[in-house]
């Protein structure tokens, strides 16, 4: 079987990396600009722009069986196209739906699925006489690790961000109190049946995750069902194949969705070392293979390595594994995670606390 991936990313490479031991062939597909480094001798890589024959790009690629992505930010024309000759899996409307905001509640709505109260396409002011504040203003597309977001704490912010914004697809959510940032990673088979790996717990900095624990900690039964209703709610509306990841605050006994990412996500990075991993799951799901165990017995995190030179050999130990992407190094940029299994919470966060002060000391400064 041959497949190909849109994106030369860290989640290319780790999907390919996952898939090459099942006997798989991969190919990638480039933008103009794009660093293919992270998929340097794993398949054919193929450059394609929006004016560029997808009939001649399906055939460079080396006519795959399936297509899938590593973003959600993919030319639905293009995926469109591709359908023409291959599975394309997820399809394009679940791209569609999940790559723009507006379109992403909507779905939310439509499902009976409580998410983060929101106004699409207003002025802050407009928006802050209805939400209370603060308020976060989201661009609608092309935001990812908190870019194009802004937190507006006051009546003087909101009237200065309405002086200056020049995009009006946008939109304004009510500032969330929550408890804790959680997500779910869940996959669904072509043949309808969904897995869940355990509720995740993230951390995160300035918009960027920071790490990950699994199983979540303190959340009760209902909510951890709630979770799992509501994204397999979600797939099945979207006749959805592969792994998708639903992110979402708990307020006490309430969960409210953020976003959803219709691919592979950072929060589901743990997976390679307590489950079979989203990555093999995600190429058996639109490969038509039986689906992996997503259960664990233990306690797993995960730490990414942010903007520091060179991998983390140093601090590894005998139940830590590390994950380079072989990227160009740059402040802030997502260049490796190391992955850690423990017996108990505690262990687990000591360990944890510690990879963090070492990590944090050996980034690179803006």
């Amino acid at each position: 079987m041959h497949i190909a991936i849109i994106g030369c990313g860290q989640l290319s490479r780790m999907m390919a990396l996952a898939g090459i031991p099942m006997g798989i062939d991969f190919s990638f597909v480039a933008a103009g600009n794009e660093d293919t480094r992270c998929v340097d001798g794993l398949g054919k890589i193929i450059t394609w722009q929006a004016n560029q024959s997808i009939d001649a790009l399906y055939q460079n690629l080396g006519k795959p069986t399936v297509v899938t992505a590593e973003r959600e930010l993919v030319d639905i024309d293009l995926l469109q196209g591709l359908q023409q000759h291959c599975s394309v899996h997820p399809n394009p409307a679940a791209f569609s739906a999940c790559q723009h905001r507006y379109r992403e509640k909507q779905l939310l709505d439509d499902l009976g699925i409580a998410c983060t109260p929101y106004i699409y396409g207003q002025t802050a002011a407009s928006s802050a006489e209805v939400l209370s504040l603060p308020l976060v203003v989201k661009a609608c597309s092309g935001g990812y690790d908190g870019k194009n977001q802004w937190v507006l704490n006051s009546e003087q912010a909101v009237l200065d961000y309405d002086s200056t914004a020049t995009n009006t697809d946008r939109l304004c959510e009510q500032w969330i109190p929550f408890d804790k940032e959680v997500s779910q990673v869940s996959v669904r088979h072509n043949n309808g049946e969904v897995l869940h790996y355990p509720l995740t717990e993230n951390q995160h900095s300035n918009g960027i995750l920071r790490q990950s624990i699994a199983p979540a900690t303190n959340v009760s039964p209902a909510i951890v069902e709630l979770a799992r209703q509501s994204i397999s709610k979600i797939m099945h509306s979207l006749d959805y194949v592969g792994v998708l990841a639903m992110e979402c605050f708990v307020v006490g006994e309430q969960l409210l969705v953020n976003e959803l990412a219709p691919r592979v996500h950072n929060s589901g990075h743990w997976t390679q070392t307590g489950s079979v991993s989203q990555f093999a799951n995600h190429i058996r799901a639109i490969a038509g293979m039986p689906l992996g165990s997503t259960d664990t017995n233990n306690m797993v995190g995960m730490v990414n390595l942010i903007g520091i030179q060179k991998p983390a050999f140093d601090v590894l130990t005998e139940n830590t594994t590390l994950h380079w992407y072989n990227k160009t190094v740059r402040a802030g940029r997502k260049l490796g995670h190391i992955n850690v299994v423990a017996n108990s919470l505690d262990d687990l966060t000591t360990q944890m606390q510690i990879l963090q002060k070492q990590m944090m000391a050996l980034e690179v400064d803006g």
